[in-house]
């Protein structure tokens, strides 16, 4: 029996903007009413955490009434042909929810708080996170994300998913949030490459076919293309 194919998916704010998340970047998103350096540095955190937390909160409660849209469900159909592993630079959980088996979360987990003493220490989260909501240690709980300014804890696991990619689909990101965009460079040169996004004519890197559309329309022509290989 051959081999499955192993695809690397990559994905960023773009795939759950349609399912009504709104993205740091566009003209209506939520930098529009939050400097990032007020809500998402570790100086944010240690200068306002009550403006940290409410900024979080309203994020998660936007989430919980969120659904998987066309381009989550179809990614996880491949998986009934190929090696799946989804690379995300989003802290929704619409890939879990979608169905998708394995999920490389590189910027944390919005349904998840930590203790802000020890990172190891880490609770699933649904509601809002208030001051005063302690760990075991008895250290305040902190969103389950990435601040601008931190390590990102899963990139070596993501890039080596990445490196034995026979495809890579890069889905809903304007690659320029490093170091997660320089996932792309770790693909092998003669990997199948597409890149899904608006801008994708605009954006697009050597090698890759494009396909300026939406995630939701985009995504799923895609996979049946796949699925028909």
């Amino acid at each position: 029996m051959n081999k499955r194919k192993k695809i690397v998916v990559f994905t960023g704010a773009g795939i759950s903007a349609e399912s009504g998340l709104k993205t740091f970047r566009d003209s209506d998103g939520l930098w529009e009413n939050y400097r990032i350096e007020d809500v998402a540095t570790p100086e944010a955190w240690r200068r306002n955490k009550s403006l940290v937390l409410d900024f979080y909160n309203e994020r998660r409660r936007q989430l919980l009434n969120a659904q998987p849209n066309a381009a989550h469900l179809a990614l996880v159909e491949l998986e009934k042909l190929y090696e799946v592993v989804i690379i995300t630079q989003n802290v929704d959980d619409l890939h879990e929810r979608a169905g998708s088996k394995r999920v490389i979360h590189l910027h944390g987990e919005l349904l998840k708080a930590r203790s802000s003493l020890n990172e190891n220490l880490v609770y699933e989260w649904r509601t809002d996170l208030k001051i005063g909501d302690t760990c075991e240690l008895g250290s305040q709980l902190r969103p389950h994300v990435v601040w601008f300014g931190e390590t990102v804890p899963k990139m070596q696991e993501a890039i080596k998913e990445t490196l034995d990619a026979d495809i890579l689909l890069v889905i809903g990101t304007s690659l320029q949030v490093y170091p997660a965009a320089s996932i792309v460079q770790y693909a092998p040169r003669n990997a199948e490459k597409y890149y899904i996004d608006p801008k994708a004519d605009e954006l697009s890197f050597y090698g890759v076919q494009a396909i300026s559309k939406k995630a939701g329309e985009g995504v799923p022509e895609l996979v049946k293309e796949l699925m028909r290989i």
